[in-house]
């Protein structure tokens, strides 16, 4: 049975509606997890640090496809909700065709500036051979990137999220099997582990893409549209909290490893490289379910349910919390087993990262709260409140508390960072939710 925007939400069908997005969003985090085993266990530490150091330089272009892929989809969703299917489409549709241009825009700009940046982040001799090699493979796939970040979102507001997930599906079992291929079998290395993930990213963006040039029986469709200032404006407004979380977690990501640098080496970078990898997982998990929620949580704000808003805040909360907990309980007991399937030729790399593992999961208990506060703001069209608690979560609180709890705790403060950032940030974000529930009746 098809599940509409317009339905009343159980917990069994709100699960069923946003399995797709949880799914979607985990595979697609599987394309840098794959790529880091296939290097680390054929090409070696070098090469695997060479891309934990380049990956997040490379994520910030690609995060522009969730700011337009989540702050348009809030816009279209109350716009759908209002009953203006023509207008929704034409906001659709130009906000596709401004991806696609800044795309080509960002990779050109991308591959002229990928060497000194490399530089600028630490590497040098192979290192940074390896980085430039990388990222100008990955970046060359760029617009189509930013592409399967918008349709992740549009997808569940086009009432299609089987279709996401079946696209998302194909692109990351591409990934997997290219990298077995290249990497494992013909041993191309570090390029042959790029060219698989920049096979799959043009599968996941152009493939949604063709689907929506068709107009037949769908919600969504690609039309002819006018550029509009105002309303690309307001979706940046509206995307720049899941903008700020994704461009401030890379900038985070790269004082990391500098501090990782500082602290244990080579070694620490690449044990952080691994958390990165189970942390990628974890949080998609709880970006899946915020994306799938969101255009629920936005068509209703526009039609004005109020009683629909306070039913998929509460479960949401509980659905939340319970998932948080089995996480980290999950990975208390799998740290080991899980880095020993990526260092496990380094004994020292291998304690290392387990211990380091152990202390991170914590996080994983409040992640969920963190991610969804910021999400259900952006859905609600408040950008603003959304991207304080982004900009204070991934930036501010994670550069004070990696700056600080090293001095204090040595390399174990690093590991403990993101714990306590996350803590600050449920204050700020519980705060927000109180102080705005009358005025949106949730």
């Amino acid at each position: 049975m098809n599940i509409q925007l317009s339905d009343h939400f159980s917990y069994t069908k709100l699960i069923r509606f946003v399995i797709s997005s949880v799914i979607m969003m985990i595979f697609t985090s599987v394309y840098c997890v794959v790529d880091g085993l296939f290097v680390s266990n054929f090409a070696g530490k070098t090469a695997f640090a060479a891309v934990n150091l380049v990956f997040p330089a490379l994520m910030i272009l690609g995060t522009f496809g969730f700011m337009i892929g989540t702050g348009g989809s809030a816009i279209v969703a109350k716009t759908l909700g209002e009953g203006d299917k023509e207008r929704a489409n034409k906001y659709f549709s130009m906000l596709i065709y401004v991806t696609i241009i800044g795309g080509i825009i960002f990779t050109i700009a991308g591959e002229l500036f990928i060497r000194p940046v490399s530089a600028l982040l630490g590497a040098e001799g192979d290192m940074l051979d390896d980085c430039v090699l990388y990222g100008r493979i990955i970046l060359a796939a760029l617009p189509a990137y930013m592409l399967q970040n918008v349709f992740q979102s549009f997808l569940i507001t086009a009432e299609k999220p089987h279709l996401g997930l079946l696209v998302t599906i194909a692109a990351g079992c591409t990934n997997i099997v290219l990298d077995f291929l290249f990497v494992g079998v013909l041993r191309l290395g570090l390029a042959g582990a790029a060219f698989a993930t920049a096979i799959s990213q043009f599968i996941g963006g152009l493939a949604p893409l063709l689907y929506f040039c068709g107009k037949k029986n769908k919600t969504l469709f690609l039309t002819k549209a006018r550029f509009s200032g105002k309303i690309l404006l307001k979706t940046c407004t509206n995307g720049s909290s899941e903008l700020m979380t994704n461009v401030s977690m890379s900038l985070v990501n790269m004082l990391y490893n500098f501090q990782l640098m500082k602290f244990a080496g080579q070694d620490g970078i690449a044990a952080f490289g691994v958390l990165m990898y189970a942390g990628f997982i974890f949080a998609a998990a709880f970006i899946g379910y915020s994306i799938g929620c969101a255009p629920l949580v936005g068509y209703n704000y526009g039609a004005k349910n109020d009683f629909e808003l306070k039913n998929l805040f509460k479960k949401s909360m509980v659905i939340i919390g319970i998932s948080g907990a089995a996480m980290f309980l999950i990975s208390l007991f799998t740290a080991h087993p899980l880095a020993k399937i990526f260092v496990g030729y380094d004994s020292a790399l291998l304690e290392m990262t387990s211990r380091g593992f152990k202390i991170y999961s914590l996080a994983f208990i409040i992640w969920g709260f963190n991610i969804f506060g910021s999400a259900f703001f952006t859905a609600l069209n408040n950008g603003l409140v959304s991207a304080i608690i982004s900009f204070l979560r991934t930036l501010v609180f994670q550069i004070i508390v990696v700056i600080i709890l090293p001095i204090f705790l040595g390399l174990d403060g690093i590991w403990f960072s993101s714990v306590a950032a996350e803590i600050l940030s449920l204050f700020v974000t519980t705060a927000f939710l109180i102080a705005n529930r009358k005025k949106y009746h949730y």
